[in-house]
């Protein structure tokens, strides 16, 4: 009976291994084969060639958006002019190592009531930046820029130039320690921004909604503190000998991220947790809201296990289904009710409060071919690639119903995209 079971499960191995070289080989060729990823690859890189500004909706020069596309970038312009950008971020550096969101020629800046206050210093005589206060990731983003940067084109050298009195890896350090000394929840042990959707950055009061007010409610959150840990970890794989100060400080907010905002129960991270009280109505159960973005970099900075990427993968695929999206670049879902943000823009699934960006769902996709889940990066990067033929354009997010919105030559969705694509061929040809 034994030399039976042995035989028969001998059988059913063989069998199984039969059953999937198949499937694998079917969709390498569908990869491979793809005629909308190759569209997409190749309008991707015609879109990067005309500029560096996050679309033709923004004039400025954003560096979380940058941070997406500089790699593609890098297939197309001298690693010069990817340079010269990264230094115009560190020259307009606050006095206390904070980052500006974006930059912009001086004559093209205009100061207005209800518009952006510009960012000025004597280190750049060209350009002048912004900041939207209410957002904590331009620190991070630019630290995970300048990564990208030296790996893509191997100038490491860029690292000790210096910008005034300081070196860019000094420059990078103090950017980090910004957060530290000035984003720093003690309580948490993480870093705080304002009670945002998801990874956005326009807060619930105030009509526009990107400056601190008196009536910002702060809070911790997934995404930001997820962009700090991937930030830490680039800082001390550039710079080793800045990990005797970072490591630990990486290891505790990691623990703390896990400790504070997983929801064990329910397999998904809590939006916000407040510091000095929600916002939001006591009848409102904020919790039963999954954030997309958040969860996509969570796994980025190697947050959640195999196990956990699948629950979220699930979730977000049957968040798509039961919102009618286009793809898992969902924001998040359920929105937040109308009228919960003044922004006009934030009505229930509009713009980051429920729009589908695959700004994000590109980062999605390229985590799962990372952790091994290739036929569900495929089934799943197929809507994203689809659209982008049919609109022949990147835009900037879509509706529920898939209906293009925003600059439509994004060029944050085009870099993940094409990244995504690139990272699925290379696991198929393994």
């Amino acid at each position: 009976m034994r030399k039976l079971l042995i035989v028969l499960m001998a059988v059913s191995l063989f069998a199984g291994c039969k059953n999937t070289k198949p499937i694998n080989e079917k969709l390498k060729k569908s990869v491979m084969e793809n005629t909308d990823f190759k569209f997409v690859k190749k309008k991707a890189l015609e879109v990067v060639k005309t500029g560096f500004n996050a679309g033709d909706g923004y004039g400025e020069v954003w560096i979380r958006d940058y941070n997406t596309f500089i790699e593609l970038s890098a297939e197309v312009y001298p690693k010069e002019e990817l340079k010269e950008n990264l230094r115009v971020f560190f020259r307009l550096q606050g006095e206390d190592g904070n980052i500006i969101d974006g930059f912009i020629p001086k004559e093209k800046a205009v100061d207005a009531e209800g518009g952006y206050t510009y960012i000025y210093n004597d280190l750049e005589p060209r350009y002048c930046g912004h900041k939207n206060t209410v957002e904590t990731d331009q620190e991070a983003s630019l630290v995970q820029a300048v990564y990208k940067y030296v790996k893509k084109t191997g100038d490491k050298d860029f690292l000790k130039e210096k910008i005034g009195d300081k070196t860019v890896a000094d420059r990078m350090e103090w950017s980090m320690d910004f957060l530290l000394n000035h984003r720093w929840s003690k309580e948490y042990g993480m870093i705080w921004g304002a009670t945002t959707p998801d990874w956005g950055d326009v807060q619930h009061c105030n009509p526009w909604g990107v400056y601190i007010t008196k009536d910002t409610k702060y809070c911790v959150d997934i995404y930001d503190n997820a962009m700090f840990l991937i930030a830490i970890d680039n800082l001390m794989e550039l710079v080793p000998s800045k990990e005797g100060k970072w490591r630990s400080i990486r290891n505790d907010l990691a623990k703390n991220t896990m400790k504070y905002l997983w929801d064990e129960k329910n397999q998904k991270f809590i939006p916000h947790v407040y510091l000095d009280g929600s916002p939001f109505p006591e009848t409102f159960n904020e919790n039963e809201i999954f954030y997309h973005g958040g969860t996509a970099v969570a796994i980025e900075a190697g947050l959640l296990n195999k196990e956990q990427i699948k629950l979220s993968l699930d979730k977000m695929i049957a968040n798509v289904k039961a919102s009618g999206a286009g793809s898992i670049g969902l924001t998040l879902y359920p929105p937040y009710p109308e009228g919960y943000f003044e922004n006009k823009g934030m009505y229930p699934y509009g713009y980051q409060n429920g729009g589908d960006w695959t700004w994000f769902g590109g980062r999605m996709i390229q985590q799962l071919v990372k952790y091994g889940f290739v036929q569900e990066a495929y089934e799943q990067l197929l809507p994203m690639t689809r659209r982008v033929v049919v609109n022949d354009s990147f835009y900037e997010w879509y509706t529920e119903k898939n209906e293009p919105k925003g600059s439509g030559t994004f060029r944050g969705s085009a870099g993940v995209l094409y990244k995504a694509i690139e990272m699925l061929e290379g696991a198929v040809e393994k």
